[in-house]
């Protein structure tokens, strides 16, 4: 039995079911999986992963070990964690695990630096604060770390403010910006999952609220696509003229957070930022707002602002909290502010996160071949690997396209022909 912190080991059973489920719907990581156990092409190498601890996320592990890598996994988030899922990888894959679902902020970074203790080749994260402890708590690992990978945009964010400060210690592949991920994982994914978190942790209905969206990238695009399939009004939130413009054009309100504030009835942020809803937002809420949060970081929402300013607070629902203001105004905040899609309900769907996690698995191969050759900075997926997974996710759901003739080709390479 290999070291762990899990909530329960009985409950392995369970996630085992839960991960096979899932692993139905993964079939491009299938694939890969099955290459990786004849090649071995990780053999002998240690990974520290800080990761959500889901049934994608155990069939990644699953997906390296068989590749021959000596995995350690914890959680990226103190409320992503399915606890079963945990339990199973320690009991069936003997895997180490240092996860449990509402650990304190403590127990968090102790787990952090229990992965760290594996003395990992490669680093794999969703967040950066992997990382972050290994730069700035546990330099003396420094000199064994090869390379890594980062999962998600908040992340990638961090590193590139490291590599700009000349801080960053190792080369980092932004898994985040493959097309095959953020295009499909962070629009189709974060648009389901979130608009589910929601739902279950307060059953109300979508159709005829207004549904402000704060941030215009490919999470806040899904994330608003999906509000308004549901019925509902949506308004969006942003900073940057580029996607304001483009939200308009989709068809969306956009105006600023303090006149989208006075309106809404459901407010999600997924920025990236800090204090995206502030003390003054909240101060402008109608009766009965719902808050919630879909990117990594819980700051995105100031919450300390609101505990400092309401009378009263309670938990009315699991992952709804109601803040009774000086006004007598009722604002809900859900899943403490976290990632609302993993902490009221399961994350993505597996068939995204196929192709995200086939990105995590084929970049570790690649960097265990080429990292040597790479400076310490931030990298984008081999263009490759990105369209060797758009490849392998096709197939897998039958669907064949048409190919370049060599005539077609000739023309593309050349100039001399016009009208």
């Amino acid at each position: 039995m290999p070291n762990y912190d899990v909530k329960e080991l009985h409950l392995a059973e369970g996630g085992r079911l839960k991960i096979d489920w899932a692993e139905r719907e993964m079939p491009v990581l299938r694939q890969v999986k099955e290459r990786f156990r004849r090649e071995q092409p990780l053999k002998g190498l240690r990974i520290s992963a800080c990761l959500h601890v889901t049934t994608e996320t155990a069939n990644l592990m699953k997906t390296l070990q068989a590749g021959g890598a000596d995995v350690v996994l914890t959680a990226s988030n103190p409320l992503s964690t399915q606890d079963e899922v945990a339990a199973s990888l320690v009991s069936h894959d003997e895997i180490e695990v240092y996860a449990v679902k509402g650990e304190d902020n403590v127990t968090y970074y102790k787990h952090i630096n229990a992965a760290l203790d594996h003395k990992p080749h490669f680093t794999m994260d969703d967040g950066a604060d992997l990382v972050n402890v290994l730069h700035q708590h546990r330099r003396e690992l420094l000199p064994g770390v090869v390379a890594g990978t980062e999962e998600t945009t908040t992340g990638v964010i961090r590193l590139h403010a490291m590599a700009a400060d000349k801080a960053l210690a190792y080369p980092i592949v932004a898994i985040n910006d493959a097309l095959t991920k953020h295009f499909f994982d962070n629009r189709y994914g974060t648009g389901q999952s979130t608009l589910d978190g929601i739902v279950r942790a307060t059953n109300v209905l979508l159709a005829g609220k207004t549904f402000v969206v704060a941030g215009y990238g490919w999470c806040g695009r899904g994330l608003a696509s999906r509000a308004r399939g549901m019925g509902s009004n949506v308004i969006v939130t942003e900073v940057d003229p580029l996607k304001a413009l483009e939200a308009v054009m989709d068809g969306f309100r956009v105006m600023p957070m303090a006149d989208a504030a006075r309106i809404g009835d459901i407010f999600c942020t997924v920025t990236g930022d800090i204090n995206v809803i502030d003390a003054h937002h909240f101060d402008l809420m109608k009766d009965g707002a719902i808050v919630a949060n879909s990117g990594h970081f819980n700051v995105e929402i100031n919450i300390p602002a609101l505990e400092k300013s309401a009378k009263s607070k309670r938990l009315v629902r699991p992952f709804v909290e109601e803040f009774v203001t000086p006004d007598g105004r009722r604002i809900f905040i859900l899943g403490e502010g976290r990632l609302i899609n993993l902490a009221s309900a399961e994350g993505h769907p597996a068939s995204v996160m196929d192709m995200s996690f086939a990105n995590q698995a084929l970049t570790l191969e690649y960097l265990a071949k080429n990292a040597s050759k790479l400076e310490k900075r931030v990298y984008a997926v081999p263009e490759e690997i990105d369209k060797k997974i758009a490849e392998l996710k096709l197939a897998a759901m039958g669907v064949s396209i048409d190919t370049l003739t060599a005539e077609q080709v000739r023309y593309l390479a050349s100039w001399q022909e016009g009208t």
